[in-house]
């Protein structure tokens, strides 16, 4: 009975295609997540129930080919050739039809049942152009081509009408022809694997990878082929794919020309060899100028606003007659440390906006290509630079990123210096020191944090390539898509996911360390003080002040400030809150009773200190999220522990070189 019948579907295609976006929209919240064996990439299933069919679908990692270089395409290409996988969606990005395709006659060659689901046509006709779909279908031999939106929902019934409907009428016939000379070397190898391993499935797919000399393939159902394939043919294989895809695309895609030249014209300039670096500086610069100027003119109402919550709780629980620890934990502790940390979201809303609108433009793709050169010489392609750019971002999100790399080395060595790009929990640091300091230009020290975190990362990895004896990567190969107008709701759900990330951490970690801070600078071995000199926070400061004070950090609250930001680097913010009793840290009046506390702490303190403690926080150990992922990813909790130590040692030597250096000449 049909009913009785079950299709196992996985979903298949290029990052950043949306096909996680549409395998969710199918699926609902119907999700399992959980690890592929023998690796940390995460698997995503779900089960639905179709004409009378039930449906079990797997969302596999974003891959460009089947080829086994990185963790994800081994993981997807394990799963695709798996028996159990009867139907293939093959997700693609229609805007960028040549590049998702050489995936599909890789996918095509499998033998099984593929579906394409050309995703993001919203913006194939926002461009002006236009895709054939009744020549497209017939271009790959017949399979069933289904316009979708993920992000609008819409094509989903008619997809998962075709899935049935395709698995139950079997694979078409193949559609790639290489030429006479390869096809019969192909055909005698699938004589010969039918022979020798007569139930095995997808004979032409392992034929065409002994073609190309595949390892795996080989190494799995080892045969002596050498009468028959006397040298690699991949490339001949390859040329022949996109020669037949240029096919596909002349004959299916319209008015693609004036998109691609204005693109060009763009290109001259970002990817320039020579200008391309500067301007991804000038265009990074621009980003914080917004993020103070605009984020700084936005932030007037929280402040009124945090200023009415502490007075309100102050004042109601004083009318409650609650016990004065009560109130301090209260208002100093939990509303001061928490409610600091939320005036800084207009500043932190301007930095996603502007990182959303240039990744959906299309932009931060070029950067990697423009990093490529520079990477090239440190050890690593520009696919390297990508965990980086995410590092702006946050950091625990760019150390997974680094599963696209090719070698656990490779993947290890961006670990190593992914956590100096400055992410946005540190933005709240450079915000409040960088105004308390240098309130005539504030944006110009918070900008060089990050230009000195991407180059402190490069002359890393330049070592650490020296020290290996000139290791040299393979340059990176990437397809650069058309610019684009950002789409609004996009570029609405990246920032409201970050944003609703940064209010998760404040409702959990930062309450959390906030209390935490609270009661170490208000109870001591002879309970609770007066004074907080007398606290615990003090002893465990004091004893530090003499390995920070080299760096110009010789204060116990700068010491306690900056174990709590382990935790997460926003906590170092409200930690000075707490310390010095500020409810809101970044209005004027708050920072001024910061600046007049640290003065009375330490008169010489001044804008050399601020720099190097700011330079600190850029480069010393990460928050627990991105420890505990690093350790997740490596599967080492040596190496892990190992880089803690190195993280704090080389923070606190750049902080002592500048602040000795700045000493001597300021």
């Amino acid at each position: 009975m049909k009913q009785d019948r079950h299709i196992h579907v996985a979903f298949v295609g290029n990052p950043n295609c949306g096909k996680t976006t549409l395998f969710n929209a199918v699926t609902g919240a119907k999700l399992k997540v959980a690890n592929w064996p023998g690796v940390t990439v995460e698997k995503f299933e779900g089960n639905i129930e179709y004409e009378g069919y039930q449906i079990k679908l797997v969302d596999t990692p974003g891959i460009y080919s089947l080829s086994c270089y990185t963790i994800e395409e081994q993981v997807t290409r394990k799963c695709v050739l798996d028996d159990d996988i009867e139907a293939i969606v093959n997700v693609v990005d229609a805007s960028s039809l040549e590049r998702n395709l050489y995936l599909t006659l890789q996918l095509l060659e499998l033998g099984k049942p593929v579906i394409l689901a050309l995703n993001m046509m919203d913006i194939v006709k926002e461009r002006g152009m236009e895709i054939d779909l009744h020549r497209l279908p017939e271009m790959l031999g017949g399979i069933p081509v289904v316009p979708v939106s993920a992000a609008k929902r819409t094509g989903l019934d008619i997809l998962l009408h075709a899935v049935v409907h395709h698995y139950e009428e079997g694979p078409k016939e193949n559609v790639m022809d290489y030429g006479p000379e390869l096809e019969d070397k192909i055909s005698r190898l699938e004589v010969m694997m039918q022979a020798r391993y007569p139930s095995h499935a997808m004979t032409r797919w392992h034929a065409i990878k002994l073609m190309e000399n595949d390892e795996q393939v080989a190494g799995e159902h080892p045969m002596e082929i050498t009468n028959v394939v006397d040298r690699s043919y991949e490339k001949e294989i390859i040329q022949k794919k996109y020669q037949y895809i240029e096919e596909v695309v002349a004959e299916t895609l319209f008015h693609k020309e004036r998109m691609a030249a204005g693109t060009d014209r763009v290109d001259r300039l970002l990817t320039h060899p020579v200008w391309g670096v500067p301007m991804f500086l000038c265009i990074m610069a621009l980003v914080f100028f917004l993020t103070f100027a605009v984020g700084d003119f936005l932030k007037g109402g929280f402040e009124v606003a945090l200023g009415w919550i502490s007075d309100g709780a102050r004042a109601l629980l004083t009318a409650a007659s609650a016990s004065d620890w009560a109130i301090s934990l209260a208002v100093d502790g939990v509303i001061a440390g928490v409610g600091g940390i939320l005036t800084f979201l207009p500043n932190i809303f301007i930095l996603f906006l502007a990182l959303g609108i240039l990744e959906d433009s299309g932009y931060m793709s070029r950067v990697a290509y423009v990093m490529d050169g520079i990477m090239g010489k440190v050890g690593l392609s520009g696919r390297a630079f990508l965990p980086m750019i995410l590092g702006f971002g946050c950091t625990v999100p760019a150390i997974m990123a680094t599963r696209a790399l090719e070698t656990e080395h490779d993947r290890r060595k961006v670990m190593v210096i992914t956590p100096f790009m400055s992410c946005s929990a540190r933005l709240p640091v450079y915000v409040l020191f960088s105004e308390m300091f240098f309130p005539e230009n504030p944006m110009l020290p918070a900008f060089s944090m990050y230009v000195i975190g991407l180059v402190l990362a490069i002359l890393v990895a330049l070592a650490m390539n020296r020290l290996e004896k000139g290791r040299i990567n393979d340059s990176l190969l990437i397809e650069l898509p058309e610019y684009k107008r950002p789409n609004p709701r996009t570029i609405r759900v990246y920032v409201w996911n970050k944003l609703k990330d940064y209010l998760t951490k404040a409702g959990t970690t930062i309450f959390v360390a906030s209390i935490l801070i609270w009661f170490v600078l208000n109870f001591g071995p002879q309970g609770m003080v007066a004074q907080t000199a007398d606290s615990f926070g003090a002893m465990i400061g004091k004893v530090l002040v003499p390995v920070l004070a080299p760096a110009g950090m010789g204060m116990w609250q700068i010491a306690v400030a900056l174990i709590s930001g382990i935790s997460a680097k926003e906590v170092v913010v409200s930690s000075f809150s707490v310390l010095f009793g500020v409810s809101n840290a970044n209005s004027a009046a708050g920072m001024q009773t910061i600046l007049d506390n640290i003065r009375a702490v330490d008169p010489s303190f001044g804008a050399l200190n601020a720099f190097c403690l700011m330079l600190f926080v850029l480069l010393y150990i990460p928050c627990a999220a991105t420890i505990g992922t690093i350790k997740k990813e490596s599967g080492s909790l040596r190496f892990t522990l190992g880089l803690m130590g190195f993280w704090l040692l080389f923070a606190w030597a750049c902080s002592t070189v500048v602040f000795q250096i700045g000493s001597l000449l300021f």
